[in-house]
């Protein structure tokens, strides 16, 4: 649930974005220069859909109620600059607090707080560490950062900084600064070859490989100090048993968000979107696995939204399995390779699967690949997972 809220008499407002389970730590999402615009509301649902009660003050709301400025508007830059220079730091570290006690009263938000902000409110989120109840505070491309992060950051709470390494705004003078301070609970990180607003969608200088490791850095920044925590062994469990023993497409893709992803990638089979990813499911994965397909786990590890599990995959090859071998028919080989996936979560629905293994391996196992002079291993390379006396380098000639 999404919504425009009144905070008090004043004009003060804040667009806020409840998450499914109605209860979560609060987040305060700081805007730009830019007020809350398109690019603020979708980082609240998008944080929303991560388990936190995210709220959006209207820190502009004393130039003007509303403010909503599209960064690509030719004049937008004129416009925020005109707000800016009648804009109070103070003031605004005020309605922070306002909101986080209106959270508080009518939100059901009673546990440690957040607050992620974006170049001004980069600044405000480390500037809000110190002057209000927030615990853990993360800055995207902060401005203005000088006389922040030489402060002590008070004991309990944390930083996490993310720092373009080009950005005209944060000179290499601040970047110096920040690079000296950054140890114990103030964290950095730096982005080469990234510019100013890297992580705004719709940016000139949109980095999509950067905005993406800033975002898991977040992430795995932000729950363990104030949640919130899933249990993702269980949910992923949970998923295999619905492909694999119950074999029930809707219930595996209940497991998912809206639209999720599949990607495996040696032979590009999946699906992006439910649509397309039902069908796969259910056309030529679900039912498509022989009946002694067996998953052999070797390793797992649990990250705070992400699972990656190695497993040893075996099967005989009695019927048609195009996810693995799009268009063979069945050779009746027994076939044992590894596989890891990678396993994303947003809240506690999985998000999309990167699913790796050895095609080269595979394709030996059932006779479609001589491998007499070529540098792959067949069925052996499974078992080497697991029984180091097998001797490694045979393919080296001189070993």
């Amino acid at each position: 649930m999404t919504q425009l809220t009144s905070i008090g008499s004043d004009g003060l407002s804040a667009f806020i974005a409840i998450p499914t389970e109605t209860k979560g730590p609060l987040l305060i999402v700081l805007q730009e220069i830019f007020g809350i615009n398109a690019n603020i509301r979708q980082i609240c649902e998008d944080f929303a859909a991560e388990g936190y009660v995210a709220v959006a003050p209207d820190l502009f709301w004393r130039q003007g109620i509303g403010i909503d400025i599209n960064p690509t508007d030719p004049t937008a830059m004129e416009k925020a600059f005109s707000l800016l220079e009648k804009f109070d730091d103070k003031e605004a570290i005020s309605d922070i607090a306002r909101v986080i006690d209106f959270a508080r009263e009518n939100l059901q938000c009673h546990g440690p707080v957040a607050a992620v902000g974006y170049c001004l409110g980069g600044r405000l989120a480390l500037r809000s560490l110190f002057e209000t109840d927030v615990t853990a505070s993360v800055s995207y491309y902060g401005v203005g950062l000088e006389n922040l992060v030489t402060k002590k950051i008070p004991n309990g709470k944390a930083a996490l900084l993310h720092v373009a390494q080009n950005d005209n705004y944060c000179p290499e003078e601040t970047q110096s600064m920040i690079r000296s301070a950054a140890t114990g609970n103030l964290k950095a990180h730096f982005y080469a070859d990234c510019e100013h607003a890297f992580a705004r969608k719709g940016s000139l200088h949109f980095n999509a490989d950067a905005a993406r490791h800033a975002y898991d850095r977040t992430i795995n920044f932000l729950v363990p100090l104030v949640g919130p925590a899933y249990d993702l062994e269980s949910l992923w469990e949970a998923h295999l048993d619905y492909e694999f023993k119950t074999r029930d497409v809707d219930l595996t893709m209940s497991t998912m968000v809206a639209q999720p992803y599949v990607n495996h990638i040696p032979t590009m089979t999946g699906g992006v979107g439910y649509i397309d990813l039902h069908r796969f499911y259910r056309d030529y994965f679900i039912g498509s696995n022989p009946d002694d397909t067996a998953q052999l786990t070797i390793s797992r590890t649990v990250g705070v939204r992400q699972v990656v599990d190695e497993v040893i995959f075996s099967f005989t090859h009695t019927q048609r399995m195009e996810w693995l071998l799009p268009g063979v028919e069945p050779t009746g080989k027994k076939v044992r390779f590894g596989l890891v996936g990678v396993v994303r979560f947003r809240g506690n629905k999985l998000c999309h699967e990167h699913i790796y293994w050895d095609q080269a391996s595979v394709l030996a196992q059932i006779g479609l690949l001589d491998i007499k002079n070529l540098p792959v291993i067949g069925s052996l390379a499974a078992d080497k997972i697991v029984d180091n006396s097998i001797p490694s380098n045979r393919l080296i000639a001189s070993w």
